[in-house]
C-alpha cells in the first residue's frame, strides 16, 4: 500500500477513535461546553458563584426599626394612642408621628443608641432633635421640646435611655396639651436628617391596637 494511502487510513482511524471516546466520556470537550450553555440558558444569565449571587440579593426589603424604648419618662406603653396618619390642618396632611402626652418638663429619653444628627428650631416643631440610629438607616425625631438636656450637642453619641430633652409645647403645639411628637424616618442613601420615609412608631414602642 502506498505511503500516502497508509497515512490517510491512520488519520481516518484516529478520527473514529476520538468520536468513540467522546461518546463514552460526554463530560469532556464540546460536551462540557454544551452542558454549561444549557445551564446558563435555564437561568437566563451567565453563571454566578453562589456567594456572589447571595450577596447581590442580600439587602432585599428595607430593614425595620428595632424595638425602641418609650422616649417619655414614666409613660407606659399601654397609655399610647396610635395617632400616626391622623388628619392635620383640616385633613390637608397626615400626621407622620405619634404624640405622647406628658406634663411640661417631663424628661425625654433617647429611644435607641445613636448619634445626635441635628438640633433644630422650626416653626411647626419648635425645639427639635434629630437622632440617627447606630446603623444609619433610621432617624428619630423629637419635637415640641421645652428645652434640650444640658450639654447636648450635634455629633454627640447617646445611649438608649439617656435624657436628651424635656417635654414642652413649643412650635405649633397647644400650650394646653404639652406632648412629645415622636417620629421615625427611614433614611435614603444621602442620609439627609430632614428627609426620609415615615414609619409608624407605635408598634416599635410597644403599642397595642385597641
Amino acid at each position: 500500500m502506498p505511503e500516502r494511502a497508509r497515512a490517510a487510513r491512520r488519520q481516518a482511524l484516529t478520527g473514529l477513535a476520538r468520536l468513540f471516546l467522546a461518546a463514552l466520556l460526554p463530560g469532556t470537550g464540546a460536551a462540557r461546553a454544551e452542558g454549561a450553555s444549557a445551564g446558563n440558558a435555564n437561568t437566563g444569565t451567565s453563571a454566578t458563584p453562589a456567594s456572589d449571587a447571595s450577596s447581590a440579593s442580600g439587602p432585599g426589603a428595607p430593614a425595620e426599626p428595632p424595638a425602641l424604648l418609650l422616649p417619655v419618662q414614666g409613660v407606659a406603653a399601654s397609655a399610647l394612642h396610635d395617632t400616626f396618619g391622623d388628619g392635620r390642618d383640616g385633613g390637608q396632611r397626615g400626621h407622620e408621628a405619634i404624640d405622647i402626652l406628658a406634663p411640661t418638663g417631663t424628661p425625654v429619653l433617647a429611644a435607641d443608641d445613636g448619634r445626635i444628627a441635628k438640633l433644630f428650631l422650626s416653626q411647626p416643631g419648635g425645639i427639635t432633635i434629630y437622632q440617627f440610629d447606630p446603623t444609619g438607616r433610621f432617624a428619630y425625631y423629637y419635637a415640641h421640646l421645652a428645652r434640650y438636656a444640658d450639654g447636648l450637642a450635634e455629633g454627640q453619641n447617646v445611649r438608649r435611655g439617656a435624657v436628651i430633652g424635656y417635654v414642652g409645647a413649643t412650635g405649633n403645639a397647644s400650650a394646653d396639651a404639652p406632648h412629645l411628637h415622636f417620629a421615625i424616618f427611614r433614611l435614603g442613601p444621602e442620609k439627609q436628617w430632614w428627609k426620609g420615609e415615615p414609619v409608624n412608631p407605635f408598634p416599635y414602642l410597644g403599642g397595642k391596637p385597641p
